[in-house]
Formats: C-alpha cells, sequence, structure tokens
C-alpha cells in the first residue's frame, strides 16, 4: 500500500460517511424518531452527525486537494464542475442548518451530494 492509496482510502472513508449517513438519517432514523419525544432524539442524532459530517468534510477537502494535485487534475473540466457543486452543497448546509424544518433541502443535499460521488468516479476513472 501505497502513501497515496491511505490518502484516497481516507477520502473514500470521508464520502461513506458523509453520503452514507445521509442514507441512514433519511431512511431510518427520522421516520423512526419523528415524533418521539417531542423531537429531541431526532435532534440529537442530528446534532451528533453534524459534527461527523464536519470532520468527514473536511478530511474530503484535504484528501480531494492532495490527489487533485498528485495527480495534475486541477485542471480538467470534471473536477471542475465537482469543485462547483461542492459550493453549492456548503450553501445548502448552512441552508439547511437555518431552517432545518424544510425538507426540500435534505433531498437537495442528497442529490448534490449522490452527483459529487458520480463525479468523483468520472475524474478518478
Amino acid at each position: 500500500m501505497t502513501f497515496w492509496n491511505g490518502v484516497l482510502w481516507l477520502h473514500l472513508l470521508g464520502m461513506a460517511f458523509f453520503v452514507g449517513g445521509q442514507l441512514m438519517l433519511g431512511a431510518v432514523v427520522v421516520p423512526v424518531l419523528r415524533g418521539v419525544d417531542n423531537g429531541a432524539p431526532l435532534r440529537a442524532a442530528a446534532r451528533r452527525f453534524g459534527v461527523g459530517t464536519l470532520i468527514a468534510f473536511a478530511v474530503l477537502i484535504v484528501t480531494g486537494a492532495a490527489l487533485a494535485s498528485h495527480e495534475h487534475k486541477w485542471s480538467d473540466s470534471t473536477l471542475q464542475v465537482k469543485i462547483g457543486l461542492i459550493a453549492v452543497l456548503v450553501v445548502l448546509i448552512g441552508a439547511h442548518m437555518r431552517w432545518p424544518e424544510r425538507h426540500a433541502l435534505d433531498g437537495l443535499t442528497f442529490l448534490v451530494s449522490v452527483a459529487i460521488v458520480w463525479l468523483g468516479i468520472v475524474v478518478g476513472g
């Protein structure tokens, strides 16, 4: 295993946490905890996921930049689109933090996240 395999592994682990966590929250946690104890357990789970998301997002940014530099991909147009979608994702996350009751933001955040993963596959391939 090379150093760069380890960087890629960290990048994929961050992506799995970020996108997999969204799937878990949307498909399991929200339906089970919605309405329980006035939403307190759901808010606690969302806060805990938020902390993990910040860590995962930082890992994704650092490892993604390192991989793009190592592989000389900065001028790749697909990577540029991916970076643009990451900027959109940051705005969506900020909006979701401001207006958590607007559930359309959840769906948009997930769709943009999945699009970023797809572009990551295209750039890496």
